[in-house]
């Protein structure tokens, strides 16, 4: 089982007592405001997101984890590796992404998970370029992307909503651990 530690974090495997914490987090529209068309997710859609991430792990060596604190085992959100479907200009790249649930934000989590994520990705599983991707306005998230070393590129336009993205890149040669 794939497991990354931070100082304060467990990266891990989906476990089946995950679902509810995940859905809870899922429900909250402003965790999710940023993420697709910021609509929550039910309880049967986060199972569903849940699978999909497991068969990313199956097929591809790599996928969102989930992330759990490490002094008390409360789930705190997902982060991890996918391969992007949209927007067009980074479909097939491996992007980093997270969620978190609003009592874990401005702590660091997301950075600390993330650059966790960032050296799997570069180091471990042997990938040259990891992505991201995210919405304009969202300054938090550019705010991580900055920590992490990665590069503002380019914009592009969400297919599906309409929202404007910046996308963001880093090489393996760039990054620091």
């Amino acid at each position: 089982m794939t497991e990354i530690r931070t100082p304060r974090l467990l990266l891990r495997r989906w476990l089946d007592d995950d679902l509810v914490p995940l859905s809870e987090i899922h429900a909250d529209r402003e965790v999710m405001r940023w993420i697709g068309d910021g609509a929550g997710r039910s309880l049967e859609e986060t199972a569903e997101d849940i699978e999909a991430w497991e068969e990313e792990w199956d097929d591809e060596g790599f996928g969102i984890f989930a992330v759990e604190l490490l002094g008390s085992g409360e789930l705190a959100g997902a982060v991890g590796l996918h391969v992007v479907d949209s927007p067009p200009e980074v479909a097939d790249q491996v992007a980093v992404a997270w969620r978190l649930g609003r009592p874990f934000w401005g702590q660091g989590y997301a950075s600390e998970a993330a650059q966790a994520t960032l050296e799997f990705a570069l180091q471990d599983r042997g990938l040259d370029r990891v992505v991201a991707v995210c919405r304009t306005s969202d300054t938090a998230s550019a705010n991580v992307l900055d920590k992490l070393g990665m590069h503002a590129e380019s914009t592009a336009r969400d297919p599906g909503t309409g929202h404007d993205l910046r996308v963001y890149g880093i090489d393996l040669t760039e990054f620091q651990a």
